[in-house]
C-alpha cells in the first residue's frame, strides 16, 4: 500500500498537507502520528514545533482508483414498443417544458439502443449552463420520464446546439496538453471536479499514452481526474 511521511504544526495541519499531496481526503487513509506535538521535553520548548505523521492509502481506495477493465457487456435491445411509450412521454414534457423559450425546437430519434435527443434554436443556448451543469440536470430528468412507463432500459443522449460535440473536441485537446505537462514536469496534475462523462473522455483520450495513466479520486460530485507519470 502506498504511504508519505507528511510533517506540520500540529498533527491536523500534518495530515492536511499529506492528503494535498496524495490528492485524497481523509476517508480514503489510515493515519500514524510519527511525533506527537505534546511529546516535548522542555529543553525543546523553544525548538520549532514539527509534527510527522504517516499517511497510508487504503486498500479498498487503491483498488477503486484503479482504471476499470474494459468489459463489454450485451446490451438488450430496446424494443419499439418501449420506445414509442418513452417518446411519447418525452414529446409531453419537451412541448410544455420547451414552450417557456421561444423559438426552440428539438428531435427525437432512436439510434441503435440509444435514444438521442437534439434541441436547437436561437435561445436554446440558456438550457446549457456552466460547464453543462444545466443540460446534465436536463438530462437525468429526461432519462427518468423516458423509463417511467418502460421495461427495457432506456439510454438517453441529450445535445443542444451540438455543446457536447464541441465540448468533447475541448476536452481531447485538454488531455494532449496536460499529457505534454506530465512528462515536461514529471509531476501529476489533478483537474477540477468534472462528470463521469466529461472524465470518460479524458480517460479515453489518454488510455493509450505510453507515458501517462489517468485515475479518478474523490466522491461524486466532486470526483476529479488526475493525470499522473506512468511509473
Amino acid at each position: 500500500m502506498k504511504s508519505i511521511i507528511s510533517e506540520g504544526k500540529t498533527s491536523n495541519e500534518a495530515i492536511e498537507n499529506g492528503l494535498k499531496e496524495l490528492g485524497l481526503t481523509r476517508s480514503d487513509v489510515e493515519v500514524k502520528v510519527l511525533e506527537n506535538e505534546e511529546k516535548r521535553s522542555f529543553y525543546s520548548i523553544l525548538s520549532p514545533r514539527i509534527v510527522k505523521v504517516e499517511l497510508t492509502v487504503k486498500e479498498n481506495r487503491e483498488k477503486a482508483t484503479e482504471k476499470p477493465r474494459n468489459i463489454v457487456k450485451e446490451e438488450k435491445e430496446l424494443s419499439e414498443e418501449n420506445y414509442n411509450l418513452a417518446k411519447e412521454d418525452l414529446t409531453l414534457f419537451l412541448d410544455k417544458f420547451l414552450s417557456n423559450f421561444e423559438g426552440v425546437t428539438y428531435e427525437i430519434n432512436k439510434n441503435n439502443n440509444l435514444v438521442e435527443i437534439k434541441i436547437s434554436g436561437e435561445n436554446s443556448s440558456k438550457l446549457i449552463g456552466y460547464r453543462g451543469d444545466i443540460i446534465n440536470s436536463l438530462q437525468t430528468i429526461i432519462s427518468t420520464i423516458a423509463n417511467k412507463r418502460t421495461t427495457d432500459r432506456v439510454r438517453i443522449s441529450l445535445d443542444i446546439c451540438d455543446y457536447k460535440s464541441k465540448r468533447e473536441k475541448t476536452l481531447k485537446e485538454l488531455a494532449r496538453k496536460l499529457e505534454k505537462t506530465v512528462i515536461r514536469t514529471k509531476r501529476k496534475v489533478v483537474l477540477e471536479p468534472m462528470t463521469a462523462y466529461e472524465r470518460k473522455i479524458l480517460h479515453t483520450e489518454l488510455q493509450n499514452s505510453t507515458a501517462v495513466t489517468t485515475y479518478s479520486i474523490g466522491e461524486e460530485p466532486h470526483r476529479k481526474l488526475v493525470v499522473d507519470i506512468k511509473k
